[in-house]
């Protein structure tokens, strides 16, 4: 894991202006070939500190390689800053991998040497302590440890995100693994929900094909969980499905 690891790191979102029409039809404001989940944007200096809690999906083994990420970042919508933190899940060569990273693009991630199983409750939190230097704070609730690290960052702090990814591997994105449902839950944006709305939404297209579905936050905007797709489960018109919990 560590040779592929060295190679993996997030990228900003990669729109797909194309199927923005898919999007509306499916009830979201924005398309995507790498990300899934909300965000929001504003001003610049507009966000200093983002939370959520969600669970570690479960990965299907698969011949093929697959990678799939869920995290919390401020920056990465309409810009190509990011910092972030969260949990990743992979299939190599038929054995399935979950484990905790950090990163500030453009670097690639750091991986967190701290179990991570599926059906784990992870808390994170980005709080920006002072100009130019930011605390990464991530948390696994079951198995009762904490992380935390103090970096710098110096972005425009103009949007913000909850997002299951396809990261990308060396130079190209990578294929998407086959991962139960990506709860996202107290979502909270410098210290308040915020108030997500469906509009906020983006969905994954990749090869004109819809891979992972947001589904409506819940009515008080702040949970909402995301959900791979296949071609045979492709869903017709707007979809109305709120969050789990």
């Amino acid at each position: 894991m560590g040779q592929i690891n060295r190679l993996k790191r997030s990228k900003p979102c990669l729109t797909d202006k194309l199927n923005t029409g898919r999007a509306a039809h499916s009830g979201f404001g924005w398309t995507s070939s790498n990300w899934s989940g909300y965000a929001i944007s504003g001003k610049k200096g507009t966000y200093r500190r983002i939370s959520a809690d969600w669970i570690v999906p479960y990965v299907k083994p698969t011949v093929k390689a697959t990678f799939s990420s869920a995290w919390i970042g401020i920056d990465g919508f309409k810009n190509s800053s990011l910092i972030q933190t969260g949990t990743g899940h992979e299939s190599v060569n038929g054995k399935v991998r979950y484990y905790a990273w950090w990163e500030i693009l453009p670097a690639s991630e750091t991986v967190i040497p701290l179990p991570v199983s599926p059906g784990d409750h992870m808390r994170a939190s980005i709080v920006k302590l002072s100009p130019g230097k930011w605390c990464i704070t991530l948390r696994n609730l079951s198995k009762c440890w904490v992380f935390r690290t103090v970096q710098r960052y110096n972005g425009p702090q103009s949007s913000a995100e909850w997002i299951v990814e396809a990261p990308q591997i060396g130079f190209d994105i990578a294929p998407l693994a086959k991962i139960s449902p990506v709860c996202f839950t107290c979502c909270r944006i410098n210290g308040r929900s915020p108030g997500l709305k469906a509009s906020d939404g983006g969905i994954m297209i990749q090869n004109n094909v819809l891979l992972a579905l947001p589904s409506a936050p819940r009515s008080c905007g702040d949970a909402f969980s995301v959900r791979r797709l296949y071609p045979k489960s492709q869903p017709a018109g707007k979809s109305r499905k709120t969050a789990a919990r």
